[in-house]
């Protein structure tokens, strides 16, 4: 029986918004459960949506655990320096204290960028492989849109990376991290490895897997790992984090450098010969919505816009309002929007109660260019503690808690405005407070591509609206610092030089 330390700290940085991510959001929880020690780590995630999850649920009672620490938040601004000094070192702190253990284990994003180290997830594995010597095995579970940089790669021996995007498979992916691990202790650590950096960025409207010409390349990958290849690991990259390494990357973990090498270079081949078919409509704001209103006046089904540029998943503030003031300038009927970050307004309902009225400036509280509060008197149409359970199958089984919540209703939109920030990517956030999503005409969600696998099945179509937002889609809008030069921005699109 091997004595394996396990622990992880999870973050999606979006280094162009302006909010920070502090302790605390890690600390009091909320969309996730709050930071975990010890024993905790177990309570917290087993049997949930998560890659430690899965990855007890493979280990099972196979060989004895020890717990150090895991927190996961919501992707946002940069990491404080007080943050990441602070979960790191205690995470370290206790690895070291746990010594000797046989192997490591850790869940992890990938696109992790605090105030000092723009490769985050980096410097926490050079400091944990400092901590255990080349020697201890460490295997990590990643986020799809990880940015993979050559200082993961040289400090961790196997990797398991999300299939799906929507993120269909955290728990999937966390069992195949223990399924790694578990040959790593029996075969040996695999010593040789191939990086190949793709050439381009894809804005996250780009990666969905359900299509091609994703799809096809997340089954090459997976039908490689057998024989000398561990881990044969696509990763689609995240434009909104500002480092040299952004973008998507191919790692082969191997037994032989001829296997690395070979497999590792055909996945790149695949990808690049692809370049050309990795784009989707991206709409004018009012365009979306005239689209969507015609489209409705026809369908059985809610016509779905997406607010991509406001997804809190990648970063957005989740409260501007460009979206909504172009339903409400044009007279849509029937909409349904979540979610309104504003715990001001939900406050203000609560007092008021069901069934009256309040005049206030809703969202738009984050500065971002060309947004502003949207002014009315809306209808307070229900109430809620704004705690639920996902039922979905984007994210199922994950207790959600957003603080007091309203439904707000002006003429014929109804708004579901929370007290904490969350993506629209599961029914239930409708459902807990009263609303039938497929009853809807219209559903506009803040989100990019997660919602797809909760709400595809009921929708007519999907329209992406480009509203005002801190998640910018194009990348060649970003006032990149360290992104190298060369790098297309696009796909086919002009290289990259700094300082332009």
């Amino acid at each position: 029986m091997a004595r394996i330390a396990i622990g992880g700290f999870l973050h999606e940085t979006n280094c162009f918004v302006p909010m920070r991510t502090d302790y605390a959001y890690y600390n009091n929880g909320g969309e996730f459960p709050p930071l975990a020690r010890g024993v905790e780590v177990i309570e917290r995630t087993i049997g949930a949506p998560f890659g430690m999850s899965g990855f007890l649920d493979e280990m099972g009672d196979e060989h004895e655990l020890v717990p150090l620490i895991w927190g996961h938040a919501g992707a946002g601004g940069y990491i404080t320096d007080d943050c990441f000094e602070r979960i790191v070192g205690e995470l370290v702190g206790m690895l070291s204290k746990a010594m000797p253990v046989d192997a490591v284990y850790l869940d992890l994003h990938g696109a992790m960028c605090s105030e000092t180290f723009p490769d985050a997830e980096g410097e926490l594995l050079r400091r944990v492989r400092a901590c255990i010597g080349i020697d201890i095995p460490l295997v990590i579970t990643l986020d799809y849109h990880v940015n993979i940089t050559q200082q993961m790669v040289d400090n961790c021996d196997g990797m398991a990376i999300y299939l799906t995007y929507p993120h269909v498979d955290r728990q999937h992916t966390g069992g195949r991290s223990a399924v790694l691990l578990k040959r790593v202790l029996t075969d040996g650590i695999p010593r040789f490895k191939a990086l190949r950096r793709i050439p381009f960025l894809l804005p996250l409207n780009f990666q969905c897997t359900l299509v091609e010409p994703t799809k096809a390349i997340i089954e090459a990958s997976v039908a490689a790992e057998s024989g000398d290849v561990l881990n044969l690991s696509y990763g689609a990259g995240f434009p909104p984090s500002d480092l040299a390494e952004c973008g998507p990357a191919v790692v082969c973990h191997a037994f032989t450098q001829e296997a690395a090498d070979r497999n590792a270079d055909m996945l790149e081949a695949m990808i690049l010969e692809r370049e050309a078919a990795f784009a989707e409509p991206l709409l004018d704001t009012d365009d979306a919505v005239a689209q969507a209103m015609d489209l409705a006046a026809a369908a059985d089904k809610p016509v779905i816009i997406a607010d991509t540029q406001d997804n809190p998943g990648c970063g957005g503030t989740c409260d501007t309002t460009g979206l909504l003031a172009s339903l409400h300038r044009q007279g849509a009927k029937g909409v349904a929007m979540c979610v309104m970050w504003d715990g001001e307004a939900a406050q203000a309902a609560h007092d008021a109660g069901i069934g009256n009225t309040i005049s206030i400036d809703l969202g738009g509280k984050h500065d971002i260019p060309g947004d502003q509060p949207f002014s009315g008197t809306f209808e307070v149409i229900a109430l809620s503690d704004g705690r639920f359970t996902t039922t979905g199958k984007s994210i199922p089984g994950r207790k959600v808690n957003l603080g007091p919540t309203a439904v707000l209703k002006i003429e014929g939109i109804q708004i579901v405005v929370a007290s904490r920030r969350m993506q629209a990517y599961d029914q239930d956030i409708f459902r807990h407070i009263g609303i039938d999503p497929s009853a809807q005409k219209i559903l506009a969600l803040k989100s990019t591509c997660h919602f797809r696998a909760d709400f595809d099945p009921i929708a007519e179509k999907t329209l992406i609206a480009l509203a005002p937002g801190a998640h910018i889609v194009d990348p060649r809008v970003y006032p990149y610092q360290y992104l190298r030069e060369g790098v297309r921005l696009l796909p086919e699109g002009a290289a990259h030089e700094r300082g332009r």
